[in-house]
């Protein structure tokens, strides 16, 4: 079974979150997964549906990394949701500022720009 890192609340840095934060595609990944009522699996939080699932895996691994995301393995699937208290904790109103200069793309245009 996989073993995913998740740093603690301590040692979440905002050098990584930001980092993080800075890629487009994450961008709609944290997007879709702060507006899902639950955790998600990998396939409902694609930010285009070309996207291959390796690229996909790895976004989901750098959001991890930084602290952004927690995920967990429910039967044959990896649920990733966002770390919200843990963000909110470290850095109050950091998400959701950043968040907000990223307009939501129609359905024809999928690129993201602050």
């Amino acid at each position: 079974m996989a073993q995913f890192f998740h740093p603690s609340r301590e040692d979440l840095s905002l050098t990584a979150v930001l980092a993080a934060l800075g890629d487009p595609a994450r961008i709609g990944i944290m997007r879709k997964l702060m507006h899902a009522e639950c955790g998600q699996n990998c396939g409902s939080i694609a930010p285009c549906n070309d996207m291959p699932r390796s690229t996909l895996s790895n976004q989901l691994r750098i959001l991890r990394e930084a602290g952004l995301i927690r995920t967990h393995k429910q039967g044959v699937e990896n649920i990733n949701a966002v770390r919200t208290d843990d963000l909110e904790a470290r850095f109050p109103g950091l998400l959701d500022k950043i968040m907000s200069l990223y307009p939501i793309p129609s359905a024809d245009h999928e690129t993201l720009r602050p």
